[in-house]
Order: C-alpha cells, then structure tokens, then sequence
C-alpha cells in the first residue's frame, strides 16, 4: 500500500502561515473568474495555489502543475462555504491523496455546499440581516446608521462562515462530509427562519407607521373607513395567493416588496 492510498490522517500535513493567510483573503475573489462553463472551479484554484506551491517540487515541479490543472476543473457551491471544500482539497493534495479519488471528493461536495448555503445565507442570514437594518429605519436611526448595521452585521456573519469553513475543511480533509451534518449547520436554517418571521413582526410595522408619518402620507381619521377595510382585503388576497404559490413567493418577500412601494411613494411625493 503506497502512501497515497491510506486513508486521510489525523494529523494534517504542515503548511506555512503565508500560505494559510494568502488562502484565506483570496477567497473573497472566488467568483472573480465565474462562468457559465466551469462556475468556481477557477476560483477553487485561484484559491488553493499558493498552499499547492508547497508540493514536491514547488511551483515548477509537476505535481504543483497537475494539482493547480485539477482544482480549476468545474466545481458549483455557494460562494461561501466554498471554504469548506477549499480546506479540504488543500489538504488532500498536501497529502497527495489519489487524483481519483480528489474528483469524486469535488464532485460529491457540490451539491451539499450549494444547498446548505442557499438555505442558510441566502434564506436566512439577508432576510435577517434586512430585518434587523428594516427595523433600525422603523425605530428612527438614520440612514448612515442603518447603511453601517447591515453592512456590518452581514459582513461579519459571512466572514465568520468563510473562516470556520477553511479550517473545518483543513481539519477534517476528505471526512469533512461528517461536520456538514452537524446540527448546527442542519438546524441552523430553522433556527434563522424563526427569527426572521420574529422579526418581521417587528420591523414591518414599524416601518410603515414610519412611512405613513411622514411626508405628507398623513391620513385624515374620516379616511380611515375606507382604508381599514381596503387594507384588510388586500392582506387576504396577498395571503391567499401566498398559499396557492408557496413554491414561487416566499411571504417576507412579498412584504419586502410591499414596503418598498410604500417607501417610494413616501420619497415621490
């Protein structure tokens, strides 16, 4: 049995902090080079080079050729857990685990990254991060205030990700499978799900109470009989088509939508 067919070791191959630096900002530029043709695998590469220039050989020697050749090979997953797959490829390739065995390993982490990370930034960490700046501008915060809560607070989540992904794919090389099922990860888009129908109870009225309060969007008490009940009409309408679409409309979207509107013609007028 050669070295490269053993089974992943518990300790991980030895790698300069220059290198786990340059890994780690690079892949803010994984999507630099996205296409239609090989998605991230580029980005992969991009990524992963300067780890694969400790190979025997360094970056003239052909095992840094053939790795960089492969890692730059289709590969399509959310954007930040990425890192995830970026750790673990490193990895095995500083190990000098087989070529084969690499592909399947890139082939079987795409679909698992891209749906955990659709359900868990993308329905879940924006919605909430929206919220939360939604609710700022409901609560009278000023707009520089509410620019620099949701930057800050959606950067600092993403970052966070992209971190604990390098390094759980470093850690745990070709088993990084394992930690995806923790239920942390599992349980987390639900957890995020509540919190944002939380805070969407929240934000959304205060929001518009914000908008009705201002500009001139006043409505006189008399106007009232006739708007209660045409409020009222219109939320069971939205909710039923809610109901018979449930796979194409999301309902915090809808009322995203809806308060945008309102938000326009508060400024139009």
């Amino acid at each position: 049995m050669t070295a490269s067919d053993r089974a992943p070791t518990t300790i991980a191959p030895a790698l300069s902090w220059s290198a786990r630096i340059a890994v780690f900002t690079r892949m803010f530029a994984v999507q630099g080079s996205w296409n239609y043709e090989t998605m991230l695998g580029p980005g992969i590469g991009f990524c992963a080079e300067p780890a694969l220039r400790e190979l025997p050989g360094g970056p003239d020697g052909p095992a840094y050729r053939d790795a960089l050749a492969r890692e730059t090979r289709y590969f399509n997953a959310h954007p930040y857990l990425a890192a995830v797959a970026i750790g673990a490829l490193v990895r095995a390739e500083l190990e000098g685990r087989p070529a084969g065995q690499i592909e399947r390993f890139r082939t079987a982490m795409c679909g698992p990254l891209g749906s955990l990370g659709d359900r868990l930034v993308w329905a879940g960490w924006l919605p909430f991060c929206s919220l939360v700046a939604l609710l700022a501008f409901g609560l009278h915060a000023s707009p520089l205030v509410i620019v620099l809560l949701f930057l800050g607070l959606y950067n600092a989540g993403h970052v966070a990700l992209r971190a604990w992904g390098v390094s759980t794919g470093w850690r745990s090389g070709l088993r990084v499978a394992a930690s995806l099922g923790s239920p942390l990860l599992q349980r987390g888009p639900q957890y995020l799900a509540r919190a944002v129908l939380f805070l969407a109870g929240l934000a959304l009225p205060l929001a518009i109470a914000r908008v009705i309060g201002r500009r001139g969007l006043e409505i006189p008490s008399h106007d009232w009989k006739i708007a209660l009940p045409l409020a009222a009409l219109f939320a069971i309408v939205l909710a039923a088509l809610l109901v018979r679409l449930p796979a194409r409309v999301e309902g915090w979207r809808a009322a995203l939508v809806v308060l945008a509107v309102l938000i326009l013609i508060s400024i139009a007028r």
